[in-house]
């Protein structure tokens, strides 16, 4: 009888690649993936420690597993991630449900782990986070026709807001022949979009062969049959070369959309922020890229209520904001991270900080509004993934719309799930583009 087990991944992209290598190996060791906890031998929770609200959601679900435990319908409870990680002292203290506990860097040791649970032993790795990265196969859980595409792991940049180096380690950059080899394997399963990631792609190279690569690797996977979108997420804005920007310019394959977290504007902070570059480089940065890229989408993400943002300085914020008119963009409130600088500095209130967040996002809605409206009467390519179940629609997005942060567009049509179709884009809701197929 096949050991079954459920699958829970909370966080980022990264840490879903990670949950998808564990899956792989689960399967391929004989274990039966199935939807829900309750019911099962196995629970593996993988989680995310970044920020307050991440951990709060880790161990909320945790405590929610393991009331399965408690009347005897699940069997044990695994948890692994940088919540794991982070607490690898004292999460087991803490939480006495959990049965094993990996850290970042030992997700190959999933099976050996599920092996003891299963035996009512229990079990702990973690593994040097200074080693490279694992070239673990995955069973990819996005699409049907796109994938995340990891490049590295780690980070080298030491924002004083920011524990990511002290829980992931830092920067190592897989080999490149590895990732297009995945690349490869992913074109050949279907997958038409890769979504290039890792905490700093610009950072790509420097460790393995002495010099940024980024470049290189985007022709390579640009060569790929099959793969039609490149999208590439988390470029750190002082990072750019003339180079790249021609590459992102002139490939007809990489999407004209870059994810390029800047934090804030202000210069003071920054310095705070042990963040490279100044407020008028990034300005610089962002009006060479619009001359450069025609038609080109930036997203990036702020954080409101830093230590050290007083009024003139979230005024600063806003201003560039209403100037730059950025199409896509996250905003948090300053969340103090224990071991990092920034948690020692002096900060704005916790309620202060939530308010000017949601100003930002009030002054960012018509911006983004005004970007959507001017889709309409014109026909754009759409990926499609399926149909709305709501709507009764075809789902799908534009070049503008990474997967699961931005919006999408509906649309009538037939267009297969995993396709590209021509969408003539009639109206506009809520962050909604609706549109008719007109062709692919």
């Amino acid at each position: 009888m096949e050991h079954t087990f459920a699958l829970i991944s909370l966080g980022c992209p990264k840490n879903l690649v990670n949950s998808e290598q564990m899956l792989y190996l689960m399967t391929e060791a004989g274990y039966q993936l199935v939807p829900d906890p309750e019911g099962a031998d196995l629970a593996i929770i993988n989680t995310c420690g970044f920020i307050d609200s991440a951990k709060s959601e880790a161990i909320d679900t945790i405590l929610e597993t393991a009331t399965y435990k408690k009347n005897g319908s699940l069997g044990g409870i695994i948890v692994t991630g940088c919540l794991a990680e982070r607490y690898q002292d004292s999460i087991q203290k803490e939480l006495p449900e959990i049965d094993a506990v990996l850290g970042v860097g030992s997700f190959g040791d999933i099976v050996e782990a599920a092996d003891a649970v299963i035996k009512r032993n229990s079990f702990r790795s973690f593994a040097n986070d200074s080693i490279s990265v694992d070239e673990i196969p995955r069973v990819v859980s996005t699409g049907p026709s796109w994938a995340y595409l990891r490049i590295a792991e780690g980070c080298n940049n030491f924002c004083a807001f920011c524990a990511i180096p002290f829980i992931r380690g830092r920067y190592r950059s897989r080999k490149m022949e590895n990732i297009v080899e995945e690349a490869k394997d992913l074109a050949a399963h279907g997958v038409k979009e890769l979504i290039v990631i890792a905490q700093d792609i610009t950072l790509y190279g420097t460790d393995l062969y002495g010099h940024r690569c980024l470049t290189q690797l985007c022709r390579k996977l640009s060569e790929i049959d099959g793969i039609e979108w490149i999208r590439l997420h988390y470029l750190y804005p002082d990072q750019f070369d003339d180079e790249l920007i021609d590459e992102i310019a002139g490939n007809i394959k990489i999407v004209k959309y870059l994810d390029i977290p800047i934090q804030h504007i202000n210069n003071d902070i920054l310095k705070r922020m042990n963040r490279r570059g100044s407020g008028d480089e990034i300005r610089e940065l962002f009006a060479k890229l619009r001359t450069r890229i025609p038609g080109l989408v930036l997203r990036t993400s702020l954080i409101a209520g830093l230590p050290g943002e007083g009024e003139a300085e979230f005024e600063e914020l806003c201003a560039f904001l209403r100037e730059a008119r950025i199409e896509r963009a996250g905003v948090f409130p300053f969340s103090p991270e224990e071991g990092t600088p920034a948690a020692e500095m002096p900060a704005v209130p916790a309620e202060e900080a939530q308010r000017r967040a949601d100003l930002i996002m009030e002054l960012q809605a018509p911006i983004m509004d005004a970007f959507n409206r001017s889709f309409i009467g014109k026909t754009i390519r759409v990926l499609c993934e399926g149909r709305d179940e709501e709507s009764g629609l075809l789902s799908g997005r534009s070049f503008a719309d990474s997967p699961e942060i931005d919006g999408y567009v509906l649309f009538e049509g037939f267009c297969p799930p995993g396709e590209f179709a021509e969408v003539l884009i009639t109206s506009t809701e809520d962050g909604i583009l609706y549109g008719e197929e007109t062709g692919r």
